[in-house]
């Protein structure tokens, strides 16, 4: 049942829709100079404001702990100074990353006419996303990039933070490159019923991006499309790692200590699958990794799906569940059937039977004796992520980047 947006809220949506809207065109027409000046300027910016950044966000932070919130969320709502110079480098590294070509050339046709494949921005995309700061940095960014406009919408715990954001460092940025400040909105007001206004504004905002807790995208999703808005869902994560009979054991550690340096994220360890044959010996090697992580393991029998996703559980979110399997064909049908499909991994040293998984396999990201945390856009492609998109039809899958965030348009001219 969709949710009864407040007369209030709907408004306030609206207005940022509007207001991205009639922004949009000016963007849509920027030089790619005037698109990376803009990139520039806002990683200035945020230099510059980096103590008042950090005082905004201490308050989320501040509130969100005395409101109870768990250690986990707490750490994606957290900015330090690592990260906020982090978020710095990735908006530089940006700004000097090739646009995506524009026109491309397809072939000659009869009548003196040549065909021309053509990529447009969407106009205006709208992103909602768990109250993590940095995102608003990282899909802004994207949108500037991809010459769309943009309507934000983050999580009320993380609303403070994303306000400092747009007033100190996006919005000025792109009036330093001479851009509309309008063309990135963040909508002011913390209720969820936001995100349903999202989604229902087809001719405003035709794209919006999902990112967030499982079941609430999910719900998102299916208001996007009974209002005819197209959506980009990230709803569900975990990593698996299955090690093989052939495994490095001390690899093996070492991958599962890099998969949960952070329990909040999708792309950590989530399902670690162990091959029969060498269970006893790899659980000892297993357990005094994720004891080193301050984490439990789930073990038969359990009171939950194989791949039900920890990092969504605020009570729970330091456990990976952990199961004794029958060799690569057996891996392969749990992380297919039983998980998300965002991520999984083999450990071994056989080279067949890596081949064999990586070939079987059907999920986002597929890795060999490689930590499932590498699924990221920054990490992979050197450009921040609008979201992951786990989608198992053609179009954009797995980190969503600014090369995505475009609708192609043939065109037909004289030769």
């Amino acid at each position: 049942m969709q949710q009864q947006v407040p007369d209030h809220v709907a408004k306030a949506v609206e207005q940022c829709a509007r207001a991205a809207k009639q922004a949009a065109p000016s963007l849509a027409a920027a030089s790619d100079e005037v698109i990376d000046a803009a990139l520039s300027a806002m990683a200035d910016r945020l230099e510059s404001a980096r103590d008042d950044v950090l005082a905004a966000n201490a308050e989320d932070v501040a509130k969100a702990k005395a409101d109870g919130m768990s250690a986990g969320l707490l750490d994606r709502l957290t900015v330090t100074e690592q990260r906020l110079a982090g978020m710095v480098e990735q908006l530089r590294l940006l700004s000097s990353t090739p646009h995506l070509q524009r026109e491309v050339p397809v072939k000659e046709l009869d009548g003196g006419l040549r065909l021309i494949e053509r990529r447009r921005p969407v106009g205006v995309i709208g992103a909602n996303y768990e109250a993590r700061p940095n995102v608003t940095v990282d899909i802004a960014s994207q949108l500037v990039k991809s010459r769309n406009g943009g309507v934000l919408r983050t999580g009320g715990a993380a609303l403070a933070s994303a306000q400092r954001l747009m007033e100190a460092v996006i919005a000025p940025g792109l009036s330093d490159a001479g851009l509309d400040s309008e063309v990135v909105q963040l909508v002011p007001v913390a209720e969820r019923e936001a995100a349903t206004a999202l989604v229902s504004l087809p001719k405003l905002v035709p794209l919006v991006i999902l990112r967030g807790s499982g079941e609430s995208t999910r719900m998102l999703a299916r208001a996007a499309a009974a209002n005819d808005v197209r959506t980009l869902a990230h709803a569900d994560g975990g990593g698996v790692l299955f090690v093989e009979r052939n495994a490095d054991l001390q690899k093996v550690r070492e991958l599962v200590v890099n998969s949960l340096d952070r329990l909040g994220v999708c792309n950590r360890l989530n399902l670690l699958l162990i091959d029969e044959p060498i269970y006893d010996s790899a659980w000892e090697v297993v357990s005094q990794a994720l004891n080193e992580r301050g984490v439990r393991p789930s073990l038969p029998p359990y009171d939950h799906p194989i791949g039900y996703e920890w990092a969504l559980d605020s009570e729970r979110e330091a456990t990976v569940t952990v199961s004794k399997v029958d060799g690569v064909d057996a891996a392969v049908a749990i992380a297919n059937e039983e998980t998300s499909g965002l991520a999984a991994g083999i450990a071994t040293e056989d080279a067949d039977a890596a081949a064999r998984f990586l070939d079987g396999y059907t999920g986002t990201g597929v890795f060999w004796n490689a930590t499932t945390r590498l699924l990221d856009g920054f990490k992979l492609l050197a450009v921040p992520e609008t979201g992951i998109n786990l989608d198992r039809v053609p179009g954009p899958r797995g980190p969503v980047t600014y090369q995505d965030l475009s609708i192609r348009q043939y065109a037909v001219v004289p030769a």
